[in-house]
């Protein structure tokens, strides 16, 4: 079995593949001080005493912070050295960014699942902490392609840098005219995230030419999906996915 894991800024997604079969997934915060304690006791030692058989552990990580951690815990529960994915495994694309090194492997392997799973030409939507989109055109190239902040950083800026605005939940609102301060700032939040969204697909698809799927991931991507018609598919399990196809073309 693979435990394959996407270290992300809030949360860390654990998934248990047996062959190409997600079995089980878990999520827990992304915690930069964790000791190798607190992660055993946290979900590994729940993964370990479920699915004893795991051989391989590789992992995606934007929390460099936290690598060391999820290494050694790995090594002491399960006996298994994990896998880093880095810059030298093939995407299955060609990677156009400069520098190679500077494109996060979240977004690599965002894209190289896509491709594998959806065809090109594509374009991948990740909806966290940060949302970035990317492009892959027909040639099978990544060109590259958007950082913005997430939905709520957005709504947490706006309440650090104010003196009166309130920090408000990330949800769909009744109406866009908001009638209080709090319904204001999440209508300007949610249907402004909208706008911003779908105003870059529209450009990216201009770029694109022709007809380019949307596939969407992340943590606000049904929420997103839901009020968009510019997004074509929701693949919560994208980036995981994508680990295991990484492992599976690099056993070839």
């Amino acid at each position: 079995m693979l435990l394959a894991i996407d270290i992300g800024n809030s949360s860390t997604k654990l998934g248990v593949f047996e062959s190409a079969s997600l079995i089980d997934k878990f999520v827990i915060p992304t915690v930069r001080d964790y000791t190798v304690d607190e992660l055993l006791f946290d979900r590994l030692r729940y993964v370990h005493e479920r699915f004893f058989s795991i051989h391989t552990v590789a992992i995606t990580s934007v929390v460099p912070e936290v690598n060391e951690t999820f290494s050694k815990a790995s090594q002491e529960l399960l006996k298994v050295t994990p896998v880093f994915i880095d810059h030298s495994f093939d995407f299955g694309v060609t990677i156009n960014y400069e520098p190679v090194t500077a494109a996060g492997t979240d977004r690599l392997v965002n894209i190289s699942a896509a491709a594998a799973k959806y065809g090109t030409p594509v374009v991948v939507c990740s909806f966290g902490t940060a949302t970035t989109i990317d492009a892959v055109n027909k040639e099978g190239v990544y060109l590259g392609g958007i950082i913005a902040p997430g939905m709520k950083m957005l709504a947490e800026a706006l309440h650090l840098k104010t003196s009166k605005l309130p920090l408000v939940s990330i949800e769909e609102p009744e109406a866009v005219i908001g009638n209080s301060t709090e319904a204001s700032i999440k209508s300007g939040v949610f249907y402004g995230y909208i706008g911003l969204v779908e105003g870059l697909l529209e450009r990216f698809k201009t770029e694109l030419g022709g007809v380019v799927q949307v596939i969407a991931t992340g943590g606000f991507a049904v929420l997103l999906s839901n009020n968009s018609s510019l997004i074509d598919i929701v693949d919560e399990n994208l980036t995981l996915d994508g680990v295991r196809l990484l492992l599976e073309r690099r056993a070839v």
